[in-house]
């Protein structure tokens, strides 16, 4: 047994449910990542994968069910509870006025990193995702990618033992996956649980300890992350799904 076997969840959800008018949402969704873990959720456009990690994340409220993070419901979490939560949803942290730098320390802060720390994590943020010539660069000017990167640094620079990305690989170069890959290696082997999504398969198979296929709002399948044609597995899985609704 590893020492993070006897570590409770990192993040989990037990029946979750987000409705929206017009139908879309979760219906049902359970959930876990355990300490150590990367857990990969993919799924179509409009799948639920945002929606889940949202809600997840505190952002929605969920209609039904119940989740915990760090053990802790999400009625209950505080702002100790969320200090070690990091996250990338939908956008990342990047304010357009403030230098690449100035960015990451406004992210230490508010991670609740004592001030005379700020400035070394900073430091090895910026050697980690390879960020030293744009530093002192405005935010606004630069590349997609390279935001991408800043907003990716300041949600892992404080040591958070539960990482919520979505969709992360976007907009970043090889050079930018790999160090993200390297990264979520890491902090996994460090007891950090990674909840990520993407639709990049391939990438996720290098990562991932598990996968977990959404559709229509529902967690309907997983994935080997070892396997020989995800890409197949994967629609096999959608495709048969739809079926059945349909003649449902």
């Amino acid at each position: 047994m590893t020492s993070h076997e006897c570590t409770p969840p990192r993040l989990e959800g037990h029946g979750l449910v987000r409705r929206f008018r017009g139908g879309a949402g979760l219906r049902g969704v359970d959930l876990t990542v355990s300490a150590g873990e990367i857990h990969a959720i993919v799924g179509l456009n409009g799948a639920g994968k945002t929606t889940l990690m949202r809600v997840l994340l505190g952002m929605l409220r969920a209609d039904e069910g119940e989740g915990r993070v760090n053990g802790v419901g999400l009625r209950d979490a505080d702002a100790a509870t969320w200090a070690r939560v990091g996250q990338v949803v939908e956008q990342p942290l990047a304010y357009a006025e403030l230098t690449a730098r100035g960015n990451l320390e406004i992210a230490a802060r508010l991670h609740g990193i004592e001030p005379g720390r700020v400035a070394g994590i900073v430091d090895h943020a910026i050697e980690e995702f390879d960020l030293g010539r744009y530093a002192p660069v405005r935010t606004s000017r630069l590349s997609l990618g390279n935001r991408q990167r800043v907003g990716l640094a300041a949600a892992l620079q404080h040591g958070p033992s539960v990482i919520v990305l979505d969709e992360p690989t976007n907009a970043l170069d090889p050079a930018g996956v790999i160090l993200l890959r390297e990264s979520l290696l890491r902090r996994a082997a460090a007891g950090a649980g990674i909840l990520v999504s993407s639709h990049h398969l391939d990438e996720v198979a290098r990562v991932a300890d598990r996968i977990t296929v959404i559709n229509d709002g529902r967690a309907i399948g997983s994935l080997d992350p070892g396997g020989l044609d995800l890409e197949r597995a994967f629609f096999d899985l959608v495709l048969t799904d739809d079926e059945a609704r349909r003649s449902a």
